[in-house]
């Protein structure tokens, strides 16, 4: 072979192998691009937070306080009473109390009108141009939050503190009205005493507290009288409202129901169903702190 037949037999070998090469190099390419682009997608897909519809149209019609541009006494009978807890949780007071953003509302005993007035406490906050309120149902013995709103049943706070694998996001919903979610209460459970008690539970109330700074978080509480879960929360909040209604609970019964109740409590007592009169600034509602006695 001559040596240019040699020269030629080199070329063609070289761009034989190059040719090859770059075949390898794109089938290559072409197996890992998939790989790639799969590293390049989020691994979690964001799902749409279901939206709770409250049936502001009922509530309306129910006399609870639905912002519809009126005034009407309602609105500002709540707003007495919500100032003195904003100013506990956010102001001077703040210091003093532990918690003091989580407020529970009971009362001596059933039927005086505490979840109205955790309701109406709620959608009154959700007014504030620069709060948010979240209201949980934490009556696990009777809940009535949902129904009062309107409300399907859903999982709530017993399912959250009955399952480790829940988040709280799995039971906190929003709902149609501005700045309101909702946190219901589940099934019933016959431990729910020993739920509430964990230190799930006492978890849960440390990050309520401390991961919004601009949120309320309102207890629709049991009864206090006879009903052990209300004590354990009871110590979890920073502030307590305790509804009594006008000429039916007794002194005693006050004094039964707030006897064993955290003595750092801020107290607040408001009266319900008050017979309005002239005379009546505020008609419906009356709201002071007392000293237990």
């Amino acid at each position: 072979m001559s040596t240019i037949e040699k020269a030629l037999a080199r070329k063609a070998a070289k761009q034989s192998l190059e040719k090859n090469a770059e075949s390898s190099e794109q089938a290559a390419t072409t197996t890992k691009d998939p790989i790639v682009h799969s590293n390049d997608r989020s691994p979690e897909i964001a799902e749409d937070r279901i939206v709770l519809t409250v049936d502001t149209t009922s509530l309306s019609e129910r006399g609870y306080l639905i912002d519809t541009g009126e005034r009407k006494s309602i609105k500002d009978e709540f707003r007495q009473i919500k100032r003195k807890l904003l100013n506990n949780a956010f102001g001077s007071g703040a210091k003093l109390l532990h918690h003091p953003n989580l407020i529970m509302v009971s009362s001596a005993k059933p039927n005086e009108g505490k979840t109205f007035v955790s309701v109406n406490l709620a959608l009154s906050i959700a007014l504030e141009q620069d709060k948010k309120v979240l209201l949980i149902d934490a009556d696990v013995l009777r809940p009535s939050v949902n129904r009062e709103l309107g409300l399907e049943n859903t999982e709530g706070l017993i399912e959250y503190l009955l399952q480790p694998e829940k988040q709280v996001s799995d039971v906190l919903f929003d709902t149609n009205i501005n700045n309101l979610k909702v946190m219901p209460a589940g099934q019933p459970h016959h431990l729910s005493n020993e739920l509430l008690a964990s230190e799930r539970m006492a978890a849960l109330a440390t990050e309520l507290a401390t991961r919004y700074p601009d949120r309320v978080v309102i207890f629709d509480c049991p009864p206090l009288i006879g009903v052990t879960e209300t004590l354990v929360l009871a110590n979890l909040v920073g502030q307590a409202i305790m509804v009594v209604e006008e000429s039916k609970t007794t002194i005693a019964s006050i004094k039964a129901a707030t006897e064993s109740l955290n003595e750092d409590l801020a107290l607040g007592i408001v009266m319900n169903k008050a017979i309005r009169s002239h005379k009546d600034l505020y008609g419906y509602y009356g709201y002071g702190y007392g000293e237990k006695d």
